[in-house]
C-alpha cells in the first residue's frame, strides 16, 4: 500500500496558489467597488448625530431642572383622612382615632382588641401627625 506524503516545497505551492488567488479576488473586488464602500472616519459620519444628542441631553437636563425647581417650591401638606376610613368600623380605624385623642398604647390595644405591637405602631404614627 502506498502512502501519500505532501512535502515541504509541494505545501510551500498550495499557500502560494491560494494566496494569490485571494489577493486577485481582492483587487477585482476594489477595482469594481462592489464589495467596499468608501472608508470615511467614523468621527465625519458620526459628528452630526452625536452633536443632535449632546443639545438634546442639554435640554432634557433644563427640563429635569425646571422641574426640581417646581418640587422644591411646592410644599407637601399633611395626609389627609376621609371620614369613612375614620369611622370606626374596623378596630384599627377606632385605634386611629384613639390615638388621634391622645390615648396611650395600652388603652388603644385593650379598647381595640388589637396587639400591644399593632397599637404601637398605630400610636406612633398617628401621634406624630398632631
Amino acid at each position: 500500500m502506498d502512502s501519500f506524503v505532501i512535502t515541504w516545497r509541494e505545501l510551500l505551492i498550495v499557500v502560494a496558489v491560494v494566496l494569490a488567488v485571494y489577493i486577485a479576488e481582492m483587487l477585482l473586488l476594489l477595482r469594481t467597488n462592489r464589495g467596499f464602500r468608501r472608508w470615511k472616519p467614523e468621527a465625519e459620519v458620526e459628528q452630526p448625530r452625536i452633536a443632535e444628542l449632546e443639545s438634546e441631553i442639554d435640554l432634557l437636563r433644563e427640563q429635569i431642572l425646571a422641574i426640581h425647581q417646581q418640587l422644591e417650591d411646592r410644599p407637601i401638606p399633611p395626609p389627609q383622612y376621609s371620614q369613612s376610613v375614620l369611622t370606626p368600623s374596623s378596630p384599627y380605624s377606632q385605634a386611629i382615632l384613639m390615638a388621634k385623642q391622645g390615648m396611650n398604647i395600652d388603652e388603644v390595644a385593650a379598647g381595640c382588641g388589637i396587639s400591644r405591637g399593632e397599637a404601637e405602631l398605630i400610636v406612633a404614627m398617628h401621634q406624630a401627625h398632631q
